[in-house]
């Protein structure tokens, strides 16, 4: 293992002072995903920057007119016990629960798992099925990129040189909102998911207002199945239309085979997944679905 050096800093403006002044550094907060590719070989930075003494980027604001905002040092594990994030994103609370151990939600942070950027990554798809935008802070000033174009691959995102992510926002859920998050994975936690499925749906009167369903692990980055979305779009959320959508859904996937599954387990894995968050989210928007713990139960079932 290479030997690097340790720095720190106290205020955005000094971290990005630091990485434009000097190239071949990796910044941490957790450090929950950096250290295990620094071990690999995989990650083999001159100097690490520490920014978690960064006053106010662990910050959580929610108000029903701007909606919530994640400090980019937020931990997981708050996002799984915050009362409004439980309130009114539980997918979110969901995927916290499903990510690894208690002792790594401890650590690390939403900003860390969103730049990692990882297709399996336990967050993304929730965040990005609430329309979560990224806001960056870099030489060049402030400016904001919506999720859905901060990711550009497999732990490649829309950050340039000494940029950093500061916060995500994301917008007050409408009215009759549910949502659920689901992993396959082969134990109920601590693996990465094999297949990650979030879906929002509100209703309006008994139809779909508005319908987002992401995929997680079945492409080179977490993604929105659109065509399966415009048949629910507009249209009473019945059983039939539930199940054409998750089949639908399954077109829009891409897998891989890896260590954690073939193309085709995935693949027959999609339609379940959604269908169940569908049907979840539609029952909470109606008011009729389980209480908050057993949902949170079905996020973090092997459910194969």
């Amino acid at each position: 293992m290479n030997r690097f050096e340790y720095r720190e800093a106290r205020t955005i403006d000094e971290a990005i002072e630091t990485l434009s002044q000097d190239d071949g550094g990796r910044m941490v907060a957790g450090a929950t995903d950096v250290l295990i590719r620094w071990r690999q070989g995989a990650w083999q930075p001159r100097y690490v920057l520490n920014i978690k003494h960064i006053p106010g980027l662990d910050e959580v604001h929610y108000s029903t007119e701007a909606g919530l905002r994640l400090g980019a040092l937020v931990k997981v594990r708050t996002l799984e016990q915050h009362p409004l994030i439980r309130q009114h994103y539980p997918a979110l609370t969901q995927a916290a629960t499903a990510f690894a151990g208690v002792q790594i939600r401890n650590l690390a942070t939403v900003g860390g798992n969103v730049c990692n950027a990882s297709p399996a990554g336990d967050t993304l798809p929730a965040l990005l099925a609430y329309g979560a935008t990224c806001h960056l802070a870099g030489p060049a000033g402030t400016r904001v990129v919506p999720l859905a174009d901060f990711f550009q691959g497999p732990s490649q995102t829309a950050l340039q040189p000494a940029e950093l992510l500061v916060e995500l926002r994301l917008p007050p859920p409408l009215p009759h909102t549910g949502a659920l998050y689901i992993k396959h994975s082969p134990r109920s936690s601590m693996d990465i998911a094999t297949v990650g499925v979030a879906s929002v749906v509100a209703l309006e009167g008994e139809i779909c207002q508005q319908v987002r369903i992401v995929l997680g692990a079945v492409a080179p980055t977490v993604m929105r199945a659109p065509e399966a979305e415009a048949l629910l779009t507009g249209h009473a959320p019945t059983s039939e239309r539930l199940q054409q959508a998750a089949q639908i859904a399954v077109a829009a996937a891409h897998p891989i085979d890896d260590i954690r599954g073939t193309a085709a387990h995935r693949r027959a894995i999609v339609a379940p997944l959604v269908h169940r968050t569908l049907r979840y989210a539609v029952q909470m928007a109606q008011g009729t679905a389980l209480s908050f713990e057993t949902q949170r139960g079905l996020a973090v079932e092997a459910v194969f």
